[in-house]
């Protein structure tokens, strides 16, 4: 078991999983159950590029010299304010005998586990990245696990949609569970414009539900308008409980939060029905201010952390990009303004 979830990696403190570690061991070198990736391209958590951009105020330089730092300092790309991470694409370069992952030397994959965990070594300096967007071209090396999970990516999708995608794939699958298991129920998306609640959207619709996203302008209104992926569109800060509640409406079976800034716990739970579930997909989310809120509030409502994994989730969201064609729109808009 110690050798499948990486505690070999793991340099301090001692004892701790590769996630909660400070600080993990990124050398090269594979043990017996590891991959390693030869790295093309990082995919920066929203939550995470977004502090790190407000931080330096769009100073690309800096954000630049920042993520290095960190990378550097922790063996890992896990922002020490926010938590989180993301993911990378690559090419296999060398497969352990005893590894259980399914690829081989040469695969184009893609890492559906947290850049939080994954030991990471850049080697350019970040030298093709302005600072300026989520995705990072990069040069560098990143270790799998034995309990990692990998996917190859689709010849039919460039990668850097393929990553966009994998990046939020966990997010519409566990909404398209939770969504069948009601009966014709009314789904609000905190989000909604955005990779993961634009997904989110359109697996809730294909699952049968009446639609409803919140988002915080005219302009993602619009562009939402024209996707057709939510039968009615609100516009709110999913940071006033208030407003989102008042703009919602008739309280929602299912609620689910998309949004990468923290404070968006109380207006989820206000604009959930009574028996309902919340989900939280944003690693924006204090999940002490979700629980202790919904006590303050008396609201009866699951809530229940998105944790990025479901199995087939990958094969999901891509089967959803490929289906409609609006979502597919939006992310190809999203990846050209970047």
């Amino acid at each position: 078991m110690s050798g499948s979830v990486g505690l070999a990696r793991v340099l301090e403190p001692a004892g701790v999983l590769p996630q909660a570690a400070w600080r993990l061991d990124a050398s090269p070198e594979i043990g017996p159950d590891e991959v390693r990736i030869r790295v093309r391209r990082l995919n920066l958590d929203a939550a995470s590029y977004r502090q790190l951009a407000e931080k330096h105020a769009g100073d690309g330089a800096a954000i630049r010299a920042e993520v290095l730092g960190i990378v550097e300092t922790r063996g890992k790309m896990h922002n020490p304010v926010t938590g989180s991470g993301g993911m990378l694409i690559g090419v296999v370069e060398e497969v352990g005998p005893e590894s259980p992952l399914p690829v081989k030397p040469g695969d184009r994959v893609a890492t559906l586990v947290s850049l939080t965990l994954t030991p990471l070594r850049i080697t350019d300096g970040l030298a093709g990245w302005d600072g300026l967007s989520e995705q990072v071209p990069a040069e560098g090396t990143a270790i799998l696990f034995g309990r990692s999970v990998v996917g190859v990516l689709p010849d039919d999708l460039p990668p850097e949609l393929a990553l966009a995608v994998y990046d939020v794939c966990g997010a519409p699958a566990l909404t398209d569970r939770i969504v069948r298991g009601y009966d014709r129920p009314t789904v609000v998306v905190l989000g909604g414009a955005g990779k993961s609640g634009s997904l989110s959207l359109a697996a809730a619709k294909r699952a049968n539900a009446r639609t409803v996203a919140v988002v915080v302008s005219e302009t993602e209104r619009a562009t939402l308008q024209k996707a057709g992926l939510a039968d009615r569109i609100a516009i709110a800060d999913a940071r006033d409980p208030v407003a989102v509640a008042e703009a919602v409406g008739e309280p929602a079976d299912v609620t689910v939060v998309c949004v990468d800034v923290p404070g968006c716990e109380h207006g989820a739970i206000l604009a959930t029905a009574p028996g309902g579930t919340v989900i939280f997909f944003s690693m924006a989310t204090s999940f002490p201010a979700a629980a202790l809120g919904a006590e303050g509030l008396a609201a009866d409502v699951t809530m229940l952390v998105g944790n990025g994994y479901v199995p087939g989730h990958a094969e999901f969201a891509v089967g959803l990009l490929r289906e409609v064609p609006a979502v597919r729109a939006l992310f190809e808009a999203r990846i050209a303004a970047d």
